[in-house]
C-alpha cells in the first residue's frame, strides 16, 4: 500500500539519539519548540531503510499527545507534524498508530497546512513545505483510505487542498498536492460522491484557464487518475441529467453539459463513459435534450481530441451528424452553429461535413440557410483555405440569391469578409488564394443584377470588404495621416483582374461616375436646405411640395423605398446645415480621397448622434452619391499603371461592340509576371480611364498638365490614346481646360495626320475645343481632302477616324470640302467590293482586333455621313442633308448588309454594315426633325433585334437601351425588346427584360403608359409587318409567344381593360400601308384579344370595359373608307380555323411556365 518497504542484509540499524522528554510540566513554549525542532533535524536525517524503529517508541507517543497536537503555538505544531510525517515514513509499511490514532494524525496535518501553508516568506514554510514533501513522496496519506470516516476525511483533505492552491503557491507544492491528491484517489475503494463534486467544481468556470492554480490542479488529478474516474463522472452526470429533466430543471441541465464542454477540453480521456449517454440524449423526445446534447458534441467535435473521439465512438458521430435533419429547427439551428469548429479542427471529416452543410443551404427554414452562410463568414483565412473547397464557398455565394433577405445578407457578407482576409495573399499572387478566393468580387457583382434588394446587398459588400476605402491611419502625426491613395487604387486593379464582363459593367454602376449631374441626391439637398426644418417664410406648399417629390424621386433608388421616404424625411427634418455641408463634399467630383475619408466619417457619426435609425439609409444615400470607388485621387495611379503596360495597342478606330459575355477579362493572362500582371493592371487602368473620358470628365480639370506632359512619350501608343481621350473629354466638357501651350498644340497636330486612327480620332476631337480651333481643323480637312486618294489604306482609316470627328465638331469647315469628301466616300470606299481573300469564309463576324482596312474603312465612312447629320441638326437644310444619308442606311438594312441588291459581299462585311447601319438610324431618331423621316424604316431597324449574327443583336439591343433609358428616341422603340423572347442566347433576353421590368418600376405612371401600354397597337402593328408573319397555323404559335410576352411583363388588373380596348380598336382601322398588311393587322388583333382574356382568366382578373377614349397612331394606320368597310371588317374572322382550335386548346388550364422561349424560326448564328 505504501510505496517505499524495508529490505535485509543491510548494515546494522541506526538509533535515535533523542532521549527529552516531550511531554511534562515545567516545559516552556520556546523549549518545547527547540527539542521539537531538534528531534525533527534527526528523524529527517535517518534513513528508512536503516533505522531501529524500536528506538523511536518513546517520541511516537509523546507526538501524539493532546497537549502537544492541540498546543496554542504555531511553531510546536508545524514541527510536530514535520516529526509525525517522519515517522510515518520511517516506520512504513506498518503505520506505528491505531486507526484513530491516526486519523487525527492525519486531520492535525490537513489542518496545519490549510492554516499555516502560505507563502516562501511566511513562518514555519520550510515545515510545511517538508510535510508535504513527505505525504507527497511516501505517500502516507493513502493510509486515510482505510481508516474509520476515511471519506469525510478524504473530502476535508480535498476541499483544504483546493483552497490552499489558490494561494499562488510554489510549483513544487503543487505538485506534491496533486500527486498526494492522486494517491488518495487510487488507492480508495469507493469514490465520495463529495470528492468528485470538490473536483467537478474547478472546471465551472467557463473562463478557467491553466494559469489558475486550482484549475489547473484539477486537470493533473484528472488525467492522471482518469481510468479511475471515468465510472464515477458518468455516473455523475447520469445523475444529474435524468434526475433534473425529469424534473425539468433544464438550467441544472445546462450546467451539466457546460461542465462536459470544460471537461473535455481538459481532460477529454475522463468522458469516455459519457459520451454514449451523450448519444442517447441525441434521440430522446425532450427538445431541450436534444438541443444541448448536440451543441455539446459539437463543441467536442470541435475539439482537437476530436479525431481519436469520432473514431472511438463512431456511432455517436453519425447520430450526431444525423441532427443535420432534426424535426425541430432550433436542434438543426444550434447543429449548424457547432459546425464552425468542427470545420477548423476536424479536416479529416471533411467530406462528409461539407456533404452534410451543402444539404443545409437548401434546408425549409430561412434561419438555418442563414447560419450555414453566416459560420463560413467566420472562418479564418487558413481554415478557408485548407478546409474548405471552392464549390462549398460558390454554394455559399449562391444563397446570396435567396429568396429570403436575412439569407441573401449573410450568405454575400460571408464571402465579402473571406475575400478581404484574403486580399493580401491575391495581391502576393499566392496560387492558391487566387484559386479559392478571387472569384469572389465577380460573383457578387453579377448577381447584382438581379433585383433591388440584391443589388444594394452587394453595394454594401464591395464597400465594406471587396474595395473599401482606405483605413484610417491610427495616428495623426504628419507622416501617418497621408492616406495610401495608391494601394487604394491599386486593390481596384488588381480585383478587375478576375472579373467577367457583367461584373465590370456593375461595378461602373457602382461607382457613380455616369450619371447626370446635379443628379437626385444633388437635387435632394438643394430641396432639404430650402425646406429649412419646415421653417419656410414663403411658397411654404410648393417648397414642400419639391421636398416630397425629390424625396419620392430619390426614395426610388433604395431596396426599399417606403422606408427610405420616412428616413429622408427624418433626414431633412433635422435641418442641420453642416451635415448638408458634409453631403455635398461627399458628392462633389472634385473631392479627393482624404476629403471624402473625413467628411464621410464625420456625417456617419454626427447623424448616428442625431438620429440613429436613419444611419442605415443614409449609408445607401453615401454609397450611391459618393465616388467612393475611383475619383480625382485615382488618376494619377490610373496613369502611371497604363504608362507600364508596353502591350501595343490594336489600331482599330472604333468599337463597336462589347466584349463578349464569354470572353475573360483576363486577356493576358497567358502572359510572364510579372510582365502579365503588368499588362493586365494597365489594361484595368484604361478601362476605367476611357469610362471616366466617356462619362465624367469633370474628374480631370486638375491633371491636365499630367495628361499633356504623358501624350509625348510617343513610344507608348496606349497611354498616348488613353491621355488625349482623356484631354479630348476634359475639353469637350469645359473648353477652357484645353491645352493652348505650343508644344501641346504641335504634338496634337501631328497626332491628328499621323497612321494611327486612336490616336488621331482623339487628337481630332481635342483640336476641335482648342483656341484656334477653326484654323486648326480646316487646315487638317483641306490637307485630309486633298490627298484622300493618295494616302494608303491604313493612314486612310486614320483620316477618316479625324473626318468622323470633325464632321461632328467643326460642321462649318468640314462643309467647305464636303462634296469632294462625300464623293470621295461613296464611290471609292462604300461602294468597293470586298478582297476576294475575304469572301471565302464561314464566319459570320470578325473582332473589332480583327477588322480589315477596307472593312474599317466602310464603316467609318457610314459615320462620317451620320455624324454630318447631326452636326447640321437644326439647321434649316438638316433634312435635304440627312435623306439621303438615311435612305443610304435604311437600304443597307434591306439588303441585309450591302449597298446594293445584286451586291456580294461577303458575311462578315454585311453583319458589321447592318450594325453600323441601325445603331446609326438610332443616332438619327435623337433629332426631332429626322425622326419622322426614320420612322419609315422602323420594322427595318426593329428586326435588326433578331438579326442572325449574335453580335449584332446584343450590340444593337446595348444601344438601344441607352437610348431608351435616356430618353433619347421615339417611344415606339420601347417595343422592340419585346421581339427577343425567341432569341437563343439568354443573355440577349435578359437585358432586353431587365430594361423593360426596370423601366415599369421606376417609370412614373403617365410615363409608362405612353411607352407600353398605348404602344400596343404600335406592337401588334410591328407584327403584322414581321418579315416572318404569316397567315398560317405553323408561323402563328411564334407570334403569340411575343404578344404573350408582352402581356406577362406589362398586363396587371389595372392596365388589362385598356389592352383588349386597344386589340379590338385594331379592327376599326387600316394599316396604312397596304391591304394585306391590314389583314396581318387583323389577325394580330382577333390573337391578342384571344391571349388577353386567357391571361385575364389565369390571373382571375376582371376583364372591364376601357371608359376612355385613345386616338390610335396616325402615321401607321388609317381610318377606314365607310361604315360598310368597317362592318365587313368586324364580321370577318381572320385567324385561320387551325388557330382558333388551337387557342381553345390552349386556354385549358396547363402547368406552363411563365415565359418559355422558342427558336425563332430564322436562321441564327450564335
Amino acid at each position: 500500500m505504501v510505496a517505499q518497504t524495508r529490505t535485509s542484509g543491510q548494515p546494522s540499524p541506526k538509533k535515535l539519539k533523542f532521549r527529552d522528554k516531550l511531554v511534562g510540566k515545567g516545559l516552556t513554549t520556546d523549549a518545547l519548540q527547540k527539542k521539537l525542532k531538534q528531534l525533527h533535524q534527526e528523524l529527517a536525517e535517518m534513513d528508512q531503510e536503516h533505522v531501529d524503529v524500536a528506538s523511536l517508541g518513546p517520541v511516537r507517543k509523546d507526538l501524539i499527545n493532546t497537549s502537544i497536537l492541540l498546543h496554542k503555538d504555531r511553531g510546536v505544531k508545524a514541527y510536530t507534524a514535520c516529526c509525525l510525517a517522519d515517522l510515518l515514513r520511517l516506520y512504513a509499511p506498518d503505520a506505528p498508530y491505531t486507526q484513530n490514532e491516526l486519523r487525527d494524525i492525519f486531520q492535525f496535518f490537513f489542518k496545519q497546512l490549510s492554516l499555516g501553508l502560505k507563502g516562501a516568506d511566511s513562518a514555519y514554510y520550510n515545515e510545511y513545505f517538508h510535510l508535504l514533501e513527505s505525504l507527497s513522496t511516501v505517500k502516507s496519506v493513502v493510509l486515510v483510505c482505510d481508516l474509520p470516516n476515511g471519506d469525510e476525511l478524504m473530502v476535508d483533505i480535498f476541499r483544504d487542498f483546493f483552497g490552499l492552491v489558490r494561494r499562488d503557491l510554489a510549483k513544487k507544492i503543487e505538485i506534491f498536492m496533486a500527486d498526494i491528491l492522486v494517491a488518495l484517489i487510487d488507492e480508495c475503494q469507493s469514490l465520495p460522491s463529495e470528492v468528485l463534486e470538490t473536483i467537478m467544481a474547478q472546471f465551472t468556470d467557463k473562463n478557467a484557464k491553466m494559469d489558475q492554480p486550482s484549475y489547473r490542479l484539477a486537470v493533473q488529478v484528472c488525467n492522471e487518475t482518469a481510468d479511475k474516474l471515468q465510472r464515477h463522472v458518468c455516473q455523475y452526470f447520469t445523475d444529474i441529467i435524468v434526475d433534473r429533466a425529469r424534473e425539468e430543471e433544464y438550467e441544472e441541465v445546462q450546467t451539466a453539459h457546460d461542465l462536459i464542454q470544460q471537461l473535455n477540453r481538459a481532460c477529454p480521456s475522463l468522458l469516455h463513459n459519457v459520451v454514449p449517454q451523450l448519444e442517447e440524449e441525441l434521440r430522446v423526445e425532450q427538445v431541450q435534450l436534444r438541443i444541448m446534447a448536440t451543441q455539446t458534441l459539437g463543441e467536442m467535435y470541435a475539439d482537437k481530441h476530436a479525431l481519436d473521439l469520432v473514431q472511438k465512438y463512431p456511432t455517436t458521430w453519425n447520430q450526431w451528424i444525423g441532427r443535420r435533419n432534426d424535426k425541430i429547427v432550433a436542434v438543426r439551428q444550434t447543429w449548424v452553429e457547432t459546425m464552425k469548429g468542427v470545420v477548423i479542427n476536424l479536416p479529416e471529416m471533411r467530406t462528409q461535413i461539407e456533404d452534410s452543410l451543402n444539404m443545409k443551404f437548401l434546408d425549409p427554414d430561412e434561419k438555418i440557410r442563414a447560419a450555414v452562410c453566416k459560420l463560413y463568414g467566420q472562418l479564418d483565412y487558413e481554415t478557408a483555405l485548407h478546409h474548405v473547397s471552392v464549390q462549398q464557398l460558390k454554394a455559399v455565394a449562391g444563397r446570396g440569391l435567396d429568396k429570403k433577405q436575412s439569407v441573401r445578407a449573410e450568405a454575400f457578407n460571408a464571402i465579402g469578409k473571406l475575400y478581404s482576409i484574403a486580399f493580401s495573399e491575391i495581391e502576393n499572387n499566392d496560387p492558391g488564394a487566387i484559386r479559392q478566393f478571387a472569384w469572389i468580387p465577380d460573383t457578387v457583382l453579377y448577381n447584382a443584377s438581379v433585383s433591388r434588394e440584391v443589388k444594394a446587398l452587394a453595394e454594401q459588400v464591395v464597400a465594406e470588404f471587396i474595395l473599401p476605402l482606405p483605413t484610417p491611419p491610427a495616428t495623426s502625426s504628419s507622416k501617418s495621416s497621408d492616406i495610401d491613395e495608391v494601394a487604394w487604387t491599386d486593390r481596384l486593379l488588381l480585383t478587375m483582374r478576375h472579373l467577367g464582363e457583367v461584373a465590370i459593367n456593375t461595378l461602373y454602376g457602382f461607382s457613380n461616375i455616369k450619371g447626370n449631374r446635379p443628379s437626385l441626391f444633388d437635387k435632394f439637398i438643394v430641396t432639404c436646405i430650402e425646406y429649412n426644418g419646415g421653417v419656410i417664410d414663403e411658397n411654404e406648399d410648393a417648397v414642400t411640395e419639391r421636398l416630397n417629390a425629390a424625396v419620392k424621386a430619390t426614395a426610388l433608388q433604395f431596396p426599399e423605398p417606403q422606408r427610405a421616404i420616412e428616413d429622408l424625411q427624418s433626414f431633412a427634418k433635422l435641418n442641420e446645415g453642416r451635415l448638408y455641408k458634409l453631403l455635398k463634399t461627399c458628392m462633389d467630383i472634385q473631392t479627393d480621397l482624404k476629403g471624402l475619408m473625413k467628411a464621410k466619417s464625420e456625417f456617419i457619426r454626427r447623424v448616428e448622434q442625431a438620429s440613429p435609425s436613419i444611419v442605415g439609409t443614409m449609408s445607401v444615400f453615401l454609397r450611391r452619391s459618393s465616388l467612393h470607388i475611383v475619383n480625382q485621387s485615382s488618376i494619377p495611379t490610373l496613369i502611371k499603371r497604363v504608362q507600364k503596360g508596353s502591350d501595343p495597342l490594336s489600331s482599330v478606330a472604333f468599337s463597336q461592340t462589347q466584349p463578349s459575355a464569354n470572353q475573360s477579362f483576363s486577356v493576358f493572362a497567358s502572359g510572364n509576371e510579372p510582365e502579365g500582371r503588368t499588362q493586365q493592371t494597365a489594361h484595368a487602368a484604361q478601362l476605367w480611364m476611357t469610362y471616366m473620358s466617356k462619362h465624367c470628365p469633370a474628374l480631370y480639370q486638375s491633371h491636365i498638365g499630367e495628361f499633356s506632359k504623358a501624350i509625348a512619350d510617343e513610344r507608348n501608343a496606349r497611354l498616348v490614346e488613353v491621355c488625349l481621350h482623356a484631354l479630348a473629354a476634359a475639353a469637350m466638357a469645359d473648353a477652357k481646360v484645353a491645352p493652348s501651350d505650343k508644344r501641346t498644340v504641335d504634338r496634337v497636330k501631328k497626332y491628328v495626320m499621323e497612321a494611327n486612327p486612336r490616336h488621331a480620332k482623339f487628337a481630332a476631337r481635342l483640336m476641335a475645343c482648342m483656341k484656334n480651333a477653326e484654323n486648326l481643323c480646316g487646315e487638317v480637312v483641306e490637307s485630309i481632302a486633298e490627298n484622300l486618294d493618295e494616302v494608303g489604306p491604313d493612314k486612310l482609316v486614320a483620316h477618316l477616324a479625324v473626318l468622323s470627328q470633325l464632321a461632328r465638331r467643326a460642321p462649318d469647315v468640314f462643309e467647305e470640302k464636303s462634296d469632294v469628301i462625300a464623293e470621295f466616300l461613296v464611290k471609292q470606299i462604300l461602294r468597293s467590293e470586298d478582297d476576294e481573300d475575304m469572301m471565302d469564309t464561314d464566319d459570320h463576324w470578325i473582332a473589332d482586333e480583327s477588322l480589315p482596312l477596307d472593312l474599317s474603312a466602310k464603316i467609318l465612312a457610314m459615320k462620317v455621313c451620320r455624324n454630318r447629320c447631326l452636326a447640321h441638326a437644326e439647321s434649316e437644310t438638316a433634312l435635304d442633308i440627312a435623306q439621303a444619308t438615311i435612305r443610304m442606311f435604311s437600304e443597307v438594312l434591306q439588303y441585309e448588309g450591302s449597298f446594293s441588291a445584286d451586291a456580294s459581299d461577303n458575311p462578315q462585311t454585311k453583319a458589321r454594315l447592318r450594325l453600323q447601319a441601325a445603331t446609326s438610324l438610332l443616332h438619327l431618331s435623337t433629332v426631332q426633325s429626322y425622326a419622322q423621316e426614320v420612322n419609315k424604316y422602323f420594322v427595318h431597324i426593329a428586326i435588326t433585334i433578331q438579326d442572325p449574327v449574335y453580335q449584332v443583336r446584343m450590340t444593337f439591343l446595348d444601344k438601344l437601351v441607352q437610348l431608351l433609358s435616356r430618353n433619347r428616341i421615339p417611344m415606339q422603340y420601347n417595343i422592340v425588346p419585346f421581339l427577343t423572347i425567341h432569341d437563343p442566347e439568354p443573355d440577349v433576353r435578359s437585358k432586353a427584360q431587365a430594361y423593360i421590368v426596370y423601366a415599369l418600376r421606376n417609370l412614373p405612371r403617365q410615363v409608362k403608359l405612353q411607352r407600353f401600354e398605348h404602344n400596343f397597337i404600335r406592337f401588334l402593328h410591328l407584327l403584322a409587318h414581321h418579315p416572318d408573319f404569316q397567315l398560317e397555323q405553323e408561323s402563328l404559335p411564334d407570334i403569340a409567344k411575343y404578344i404573350t410576352f408582352f402581356l406577362e411583363l406589362v398586363a396587371t388588373t389595372d392596365n388589362i381593360g385598356l389592352l383588349y380596348h386597344l386589340a379590338l380598336k385594331g379592327k376599326t382601322v387600316r394599316d396604312a400601308e397596304s391591304h394585306a398588311y391590314s389583314e396581318n393587322f387583323y389577325a394580330c388583333a382577333e390573337l391578342a384579344q384571344y391571349l388577353i382574356k386567357a391571361h385575364a382568366k389565369a390571373h382571375s382578373w376582371n376583364l372591364e370595359t376601357w371608359p376612355g377614349h385613345i386616338r390610335l397612331p396616325q402615321d401607321i394606320l388609317r381610318p377606314l373608307p365607310n361604315g360598310e368597310a368597317s362592318k365587313k371588317i368586324m364580321s370577318t374572322v381572320y385567324l385561320p380555323e387551325e388557330a382558333l382550335t388551337w387557342l381553345a386548346e390552349k386556354s385549358r388550364p396547363a402547368a406552363e411556365p411563365r415565359v418559355r422561349y422558342f427558336e425563332f424560326s430564322r436562321t441564327v448564328h450564335p
